[in-house]
């Protein structure tokens, strides 16, 4: 069953996701015993990507999902907001940001290493709370027919020259932009991000809801770039053949904020500490079957051992930023009220 999510605003997410922790941790789960066949799951991943993994899930395992989709943002605030009285037992996030927010206010039981384990380290949390799906690139999208590969930018710092004013493209409330943001933060300094921001705003970005529309207006030759992550072109290159593309992408360089490698992952709330089914899919998460299905449906790079990443794509090792830790990508509030004190959000 689909529970749809009210279209709203993002629920004041800046100063909810600054709420100090309400709740202690939940012990570990590893002895979850109950079990009704039944758990309800928020999802900010995309229902076109998410529901056929889940339908899937369902007649393996007998298990009924009702799922709440919406922007992973909203989501994260709306679970700060809700507590200990959240109908939620699993959260499926865009990005480690909103996970980690939540972990820091107590609001996950801890995993059994048994999930955990299955992630390498740096592509999961630090202490069990959320385990990492996939990895998601960051990602520069550029117009062929306008430049040649050697044009495009190596760094995201190249945006704030005005020369690119009114020809590349942002989603500041997709939580990837924000992730991003958050890196860039972590790695260079907050005066450094409130100068790269204001330069950003300055300069007139094309505003997008999302990477799929920033990706469709650079193909069009609406936009020159834009910052995306990186399935998005392969996905669409399935359908129209990637011969037929006019957008192309080019990887920042090793280093840059711009070439993060997020993770989308899962959390179980410390109210289903206990819940056996909820457990289930989270462990079906980082099992063959689904890690398998995100390769071939989603095109994003597996986090278990033995499942190859989508063909074309660079060796995952080769885009890891060495400085950065995921679990530094929490203070997600204070990058929303950074994006918001220039007018982005």
């Amino acid at each position: 069953m689909r529970i749809p999510f009210p279209v709203a605003a993002l629920l004041a997410g800046a100063s909810v996701l600054a709420l100090a922790g309400c709740t202690q941790a939940a012990e570990p789960s590893a002895s979850a015993e109950t079990s009704d066949n039944a758990f309800t799951l928020y999802s900010g991943r995309d229902e076109a990507l998410i529901q056929p993994l889940i339908d899937q899930f369902e007649e393996q395992s007998g298990i009924s999902v009702e799922v709440r989709y919406g922007n992973t943002a909203e989501l994260g605030a709306l679970l700060l907001e809700e507590g200990e009285a959240t109908p939620a037992q699993v959260f499926l996030a865009q990005d480690a940001g909103a996970l980690g927010a939540l972990a820091n206010a107590d609001l996950f039981a801890t995993l059994p290493a048994a999930t955990t384990d299955k992630v390498p380290a740096g592509f999961t949390s630090t202490d069990d709370t959320w385990v990492g799906v996939t990895g998601r690139a960051r990602v520069i999208t550029y117009d062929s027919q306008a430049m040649t590969a050697a044009d495009v930018p190596t760094s995201v710092d190249a945006f704030t020259d005005p020369a690119w004013a009114g020809k590349f493209g942002i989603a500041p409330t997709n939580a990837s932009f924000q992730a991003f943001v958050t890196a860039y933060r972590v790695l260079n300094g907050e005066e450094a991000a409130d100068e790269w921001v204001a330069a950003v705003a300055a300069n007139d970005p094309v505003i997008f809801d999302n990477n799929r529309a920033i990706l469709a207006a650079v193909n069009d030759g609406i936009i020159e770039a834009g910052l995306i992550n990186h399935y998005y072109w392969f996905a669409m290159a399935a359908e129209t053949g990637a011969e037929n593309m006019r957008a192309q992408l080019s990887y920042p360089e090793a280093g840059d904020a711009g070439s993060i490698v997020n993770v989308a992952g899962a959390g179980l709330l410390a109210g289903a500490a206990e819940d056996a089914d909820a457990l289930e899919f989270i462990d079906y998460l980082v099992g063959t079957d689904a890690q398998q299905y995100f390769v071939d449906e989603t095109y994003e790079y597996p986090l278990i051992a033995g499942i190859d990443a989508p063909a074309g794509l660079p060796e995952l090792d080769s885009l890891v930023n060495p400085d950065l830790d995921l679990a530094d990508l929490d203070t997600l509030a204070d990058t929303q009220a950074l994006l918001g004190k220039h007018g982005l959000i």
